[in-house]
């Protein structure tokens, strides 16, 4: 089945991670996060990719030029970010007259779920939550078809909610043209919408589900993934390391003597870890990251070039691409209330739902000797603190 991915918005909930790098692109587990769903659609049954890109496409086309899935890829362009139904209907001259399926380029979909989808159609993807009313709520009929999708209701009417993976017949090419939403967009629910009252749409139940929108969500998508990695040694290893756990170490990176790493851990291709360095949890060293002499990372993705050179603690943290910790900088990651620490997403504090999560930075942050970063805190690209600084509100 033709597969649309979406992978052309800004990704404005994941800055500072996304000035200059389009969230599809963001690391999970050593590939980037759409590689993963594009992965899984091939896995499920998708005989084409149809790839929709736009902010910082180039990143995304240059990827996929180099690595292939197995299948055709092919990329349309959204010049201008007007919505997922406008999305769609840039894919659309690539798709054939026949039921077609579209994917967030930005969730973790598991194998399974996806086949099943795939299997059945007209069709869209459901998950069951507790607190559906920040989502997309499905309205489900006696029969337990798809009436239709309520977006955030104070009183929901069922507790499913639409995973953004859709199965559509051919004629839903010519419904793409659909009116702007109150937020300005042509919205792919509209389109879903008619689907309900042509045709029967069944809920497909998800076991596994992750939408990739805010940087504590990177954490929980290299979580997942990381824990299904087999153990790999390519790059060079001191003896004088332990490790232990599920650890990947790629060609061209270095772990030195006094290094421990307790997996799931994921070093990448160039970085390098110690001497005397302590990695723990679920962690991504990204391309060319360094952590030095005495640093304890914990539950961490660090970006290309992330460097922390020596006497740091990192716990539950998210490091832009070429972020530098002076000597000494320090990560608060737990509230001493035990509330969920906070986390500014466009312009509003929201909770992280983890009782332990550290600091967000974007590319380029600085940080001076001895900082100390309140859990919670973001670090705007380019940010910078003073020596002995204690930063307790964004930067």
């Amino acid at each position: 089945m033709q597969t649309v991915v979406l992978a052309a918005g800004q990704g404005t909930r994941m800055r500072p991670l996304t000035d200059a790098l389009p969230k599809p692109m963001l690391p999970v587990a050593g590939k980037p996060l759409v590689a993963h769903t594009v992965e899984t659609a091939v896995a499920a049954g998708a005989s084409e990719i149809v790839l929709v890109v736009g902010y910082e496409a180039a990143a995304v086309r240059d990827y996929f030029a180099a690595h292939g899935p197995g299948v055709p890829v092919t990329f349309a362009e959204q010049t201008e970010q007007r919505g997922t139904a406008d999305a769609v209907r840039a894919a659309a001259p690539h798709l054939s007259d026949a039921p077609f399926a579209v994917l967030n380029g930005d969730a973790l979909y598991d194998e399974a779920s996806l086949a099943a989808l795939y299997d059945t159609g007209p069709a869209v993807g459901s998950f069951r939550v507790d607190d559906p009313s920040a989502y997309g709520v499905l309205e489900v009929d006696d029969e337990g078809a798809v009436a239709g999708v309520v977006e955030k209701p104070a009183d929901p009417p069922s507790n499913l909610i639409n995973a953004g993976a859709y199965v559509f017949p051919a004629v839903a090419r010519d419904w793409l043209d659909v009116p702007e939403s109150e937020r300005g967009e042509a919205e792919l629910t509209d389109v879903l919408q008619r689907c309900c009252e042509t045709a029967t749409v069944d809920a497909v139940p998800f076991e596994r589900w992750l939408d990739v929108g805010r940087p504590w969500e990177l954490l929980a998508a290299n979580e997942w993934k990381l824990a299904a990695l087999e153990t790999r040694i390519d790059g060079t290893v001191s003896d004088d390391a332990h490790l232990s756990g599920t650890v990947v170490v790629e060609e061209g990176a270095t772990v030195k003597p006094g290094v421990v790493i307790e997996g799931p851990a994921y070093v990448d291709a160039d970085a390098t870890v110690g001497p005397n360095a302590y990695v723990r949890g679920a962690t991504y060293l990204g391309e060319g990251a360094k952590v030095g002499h005495s640093v304890e990372v914990k539950n961490s993705v660090l970006l290309a070039g992330a460097s922390l050179g020596h006497l740091s603690y990192l716990g539950d943290s998210v490091l832009g691409r070429r972020t530098n910790f002076g000597a000494g900088t320090n990560v608060a990651n737990l509230r001493h209330d035990g509330e969920d620490v906070r986390v500014t997403v466009k312009g509003e504090r929201v909770s992280t739902g983890r009782r332990k999560f550290g600091v967000v930075t974007g590319e380029a942050a600085k940080t001076g000797i001895n900082s100390a970063l309140n859990a919670g805190v973001t670090l705007s690209s380019g940010a910078t603190t003073a020596p002995g600084e204690t930063v307790t509100r964004d930067r």
